[in-house]
């Protein structure tokens, strides 16, 4: 499918500085946000001990946002489109600051779980907002490495709230909610940086009739399914690594570093990504991608000590960090303009859906196995779908020749 994506207008300047600022800052609030009270898990659990499946329900406390962010992005992307990416990203920015802070106060495990949805509501909000400014804001090179940058701030964000996550579950488990507050701050900044732009252009190329409605074509749902899928493993760091850390003898602090490295690598890899994408095509970085999180999963895995799980959790950060942007760019190349709100909300909702169901899919794993189990077949069915990946053009090329 031809990319419909062309080169904004001459006329339109390029966003200011505070306006880029305040897109990347509001970036830093997405990814990680539900794992945030990752730390708290093991004392949030001691806290809602009399509450029947309090063990599966707090694991919810990090999920319920996420599930709550797949099924909330696509009415996000419709707003993003029709009303504007400005009011969507403002609004929801305040929503994920009151939600956020909301934890703190709440004494009963079903009310905390609520506010946890809302803050995905706010989540999805933002994620689409961000992806759909970016686009319009840039094509070309420029936007593969802007949504690097966005991926980037993305896993910088785990990088910085993480462990301070961890140091103020030191000190109560309900501490980590008031990180949540730094929304605010962020909002005022977009209020008043994003008021001076102009109105992003979403025009189509000359002659490109304007869709009736969305594509969903079969590769733009192929990137869904992708996402889902990555996103379903990588998310075994916050879900199940606070209780493996646990069982070496780790507190909150530890593990709110050990899990931040994943983010820190991730960051990484999206600030390379620009270049990467100029010298790989789109289908071997997911390749590379998959088998990166496969490998560092494996080291999980198989690792006796804190230090080699840390590794692992590197490595694994790294092919995320290639694969969202990747994914971003792609489906933004697939998109019709003036869809391009909706079409990447779709991805916000493959990302947060995989969040969402990794406990529940790895949960009958870890309880027959192991943790440590659940890693190991986890890396190896990763590495195994990237070699299949990876070989697949070599084998249509076969089946081309022999059939010719």
């Amino acid at each position: 499918m031809a990319s419909v994506s062309t080169q904004p207008a001459p006329s339109q300047r390029a966003p200011s500085r505070p306006a880029r600022a305040a897109i990347l800052a509001a970036a830093m609030l997405t990814i990680m946000a539900p794992a945030i009270i990752s730390p708290s898990l093991p004392a949030m659990r001691e806290a809602f001990a009399d509450t029947p499946g309090a063990d599966l329900l707090v694991r919810f406390a990090l999920t319920v946002t996420s599930l709550a962010i797949a099924v909330s992005a696509p009415v996000s992307g419709l707003v993003a489109d029709r009303l504007g990416r400005r009011p969507l990203l403002v609004s929801s920015l305040v929503l994920y600051a009151i939600s956020g802070t909301a934890g703190f106060f709440a004494n009963d495990l079903y009310l905390l779980l609520a506010t946890r949805a809302l803050l995905g509501i706010a989540v999805g909000g933002i994620m689409t907002a961000v992806s759909a400014t970016i686009t319009d804001w840039f094509a070309g090179p420029r936007r593969a490495s802007f949504l690097g940058l966005q991926q980037a701030f993305a896993g910088l964000g785990g990088v910085v709230f993480l462990p301070l996550a961890g140091l103020l579950a030191t000190a109560t488990w309900r501490a980590p909610f008031w990180i949540y507050l730094a929304s605010a701050g962020v909002a005022a900044l977009a209020i008043g940086a994003l008021r001076r732009e102009p109105p992003s252009r979403r025009t189509a190329a000359p002659g490109l009739p304007r869709p009736r409605r969305s594509p969903m074509t079969g590769r733009i749902l192929g990137v869904y399914a992708l996402a889902l899928v990555v996103t379903l493993a990588f998310y075994m760091a916050p879900t199940q690594l606070p209780f493996l850390l646990s069982s070496h003898g780790s507190g909150p602090t530890l593990t709110g570093a050990v899990i931040a490295g994943s983010t820190l690598s991730s960051a990484i890899g999206a600030l390379a990504f620009p270049a990467l994408r100029r010298r790989l095509r789109s289908a071997t970085i997911t390749a590379v991608s998959v088998a990166l999180l496969g490998a560092g999963w494996l080291l999980v895995g198989t690792a006796d000590a804190v230090g080699q799980i840390a590794a692992g959790l590197l490595v694994g950060g790294l092919g995320v960090g290639f694969a969202v942007p990747n994914l971003n760019l792609r489906l933004s190349e697939l998109a019709h303009p003036d869809q391009r709100g909706r079409v990447l909300s779709g991805l916000v909702t493959g990302i947060f859906l995989g969040q969402f169901l990794s406990p529940l899919v790895i949960q009958p794993l870890v309880r027959s196995a192991g943790i440590t189990a659940a890693f190991t077949w986890t890396g190896i069915a990763m590495a195994a779908a990237a070699a299949l990946a990876a070989l697949a053009p070599w084998v249509a090329r076969r089946a081309r020749a022999a059939a010719g």
